[in-house]
């Protein structure tokens, strides 16, 4: 059975997308950390990360830092840090998470945002992505 991610890749599940390239996606993360927590994946579904080819890591990566780029511009913050976990979804990928104190990146709490909400942040942060 395909993941989640790789139904979302499909179009089969919707997402609110801020970026996407041939072989990645970006999307808001609906049960989000704090406001503006993105998830980057590979299109390709590949349970672990470093699993990826070469070609593939860089490649997510690179676009990681393309979208990051973008999210800092939208919701201020010291830094946007990124997590790999890889544990609730078989389907690598990328938490980039907005950072103002050490305890944002933490997944033992998150914030309520409305689709409302959502919509709009994913159509701000892909407004400013380079």
């Amino acid at each position: 059975m395909a993941s989640i991610f790789s139904r979302i890749v499909a179009g089969e599940i919707p997402c609110y997308r801020v970026a996407e390239t041939e072989n990645c996606l970006a999307f808001l993360d609906v049960n989000p950390i704090v406001r503006g927590h993105v998830l980057c994946i590979p299109k390709k579904e590949v349970d672990y990360i470093f699993d990826l080819d070469d070609e593939l890591f860089t490649e997510l990566h690179l676009f990681s830092r393309r979208v990051a780029r973008g999210l800092k511009k939208v919701c201020p913050c010291i830094k946007v840090g990124q997590a790999v976990v890889g544990i609730d979804v078989p389907h690598a990928h990328i938490h980039l998470v907005p950072l103002n104190k050490p305890g944002d990146l933490s997944f033992s709490h998150h914030v309520e945002m409305s689709p409302e909400e959502l919509a709009s942040l994913a159509n701000e942060i892909a407004a400013a992505i380079d």
